[in-house]
């Protein structure tokens, strides 16, 4: 997957991490909840969230 984006994509937008899911976390009306995908990986990956101003 990386390779694929590598030639295709700016080097600072290929993702670093890539998980399958078989279904997003949705809203009430069919929107997807980014925040809840960033905050399960964050705790999946032991990962640091760096602050920002």
């Amino acid at each position: 997957m990386t390779a694929f984006c590598q030639g295709n994509i700016a080097h600072y937008k290929i993702p670093r991490y890539i998980r399958f899911v078989e279904e997003f976390p949705m809203t009430v009306t069919g929107k997807i909840q980014k925040f809840v995908m960033r905050q399960t990986m964050i705790e999946e990956l032991n990962l640091s969230q760096d602050r920002t101003a």
